[in-house]
């Protein structure tokens, strides 16, 4: 799964207080809230990341008409979440490796000071291009 966009609802917050509180029906427990409907997205942009990075079991989206129907007098956006770029931003702690390359391959690189963590991620992401 690359880009998904799930259907979250912008609820108008009471007359006390300001602002947007957004729930998200296909991830249960999904919820964030925003002082203007931009913070409210962006917020439910990043609960939506955070609800399916921590959540191996997950719904798949409803189509967007039938979330209108179920709270017709509220807003409903489609929120993008991207696992990629989520991954990108939140997933960056190195992580060790270990791999076995030719005793040679090892010299010859280790006389020419080749940083072999470089050139790993360098490829990697090459090959996942």
């Amino acid at each position: 799964m690359s880009m998904t966009f799930y259907p979250a609802v912008f609820h108008k917050a009471d007359q006390s207080e300001k602002g947007y509180w957004v729930e998200v029906p296909d991830l249960p427990g999904c919820f964030s809230q925003g002082d203007s409907m931009e913070e409210a997205f962006k917020e439910v942009q990043e609960a939506v990341g955070l609800y399916l990075d921590e959540n191996n079991d997950f719904n798949k989206p409803s189509p967007i008409e039938k979330i209108q129907q179920d709270f017709p007098s509220d807003s409903v956006m489609l929120v993008p979440y991207d696992s990629v770029a989520y991954a990108k931003k939140y997933k960056n702690k190195a992580i060790k490796k270990t791999l076995s390359i030719p005793e040679w391959l090892n010299e010859e690189a280790s006389k020419r000071g080749i940083n072999f963590s470089q050139v790993l991620q360098e490829a990697l992401i090459n090959k996942i291009k």
